[in-house]
């Protein structure tokens, strides 16, 4: 059976088809409507851990789901960004390259026998900014100063997604070569 913390992981899927839906609307609105979903739902990810440590029931399905389903969450409104033309589809392929390899290392069969690593504290923060960048992206405001805001978030998101990623990998790397 399925515990709370991973149900509500699980529930996050469920508002990334709204958000496209919504931010593929032209009006403000509906962008509005798409920002308040993705507000909603990127919060969940916080309840989600909450729980899972408040209750004692942090699993090794809740460790593996918990970041792919911010993957999709985060990787939804970014790939609407990139359709719209706020951001170069580059600057997102960083992103996304950082997660797979992450994503792949965490699962790397040379960890078999070891527990799943938790997301590391910069890894936390780097959601986060990620998180407020996509939210101030896509805040239907039109005005200047807020684009180049958004897009200083937007690559301070980057550049911390990268660095975090190489953090992560390091000590696991130094392990290793002790061994």
């Amino acid at each position: 059976m399925v515990n709370l913390p991973t149900q509500i992981t699980l529930s996050r899927l469920l508002g990334i088809p709204f958000i496209f839906y919504f931010l593929s609307q032209s009006s403000p609105t509906s962008q509005g409507i798409g920002l308040g979903i993705f507000l909603l739902v990127a919060a969940t990810d916080w309840l989600d851990g909450y729980l899972a440590r408040k209750l004692d029931q942090v699993t090794d399905l809740g460790k593996f789901l918990d970041p792919l389903v911010d993957k999709l969450l985060i990787f939804a409104p970014l790939l609407v960004l990139v359709e719209w033309g706020t951001i170069p589809a580059w600057g997102v392929f960083l992103i996304l390259g950082r997660e797979i390899a992450i994503a792949g290392w965490r699962v790397n069969p040379n960890l078999a026998g070891e527990k799943l690593p938790s997301a590391n504290q910069l890894g936390k923060v780097k959601t986060v900014l990620q998180i407020v960048a996509i939210a101030v992206l896509i805040a239907p405001i039109d005005n200047n100063n807020w684009l180049i805001f958004s897009q200083i978030l937007f690559w301070l998101a980057v550049f911390l997604t990268l660095v975090s990623g190489l953090i992560y990998v390091i000590p696991s790397m130094s392990k290793k070569t002790q061994k």
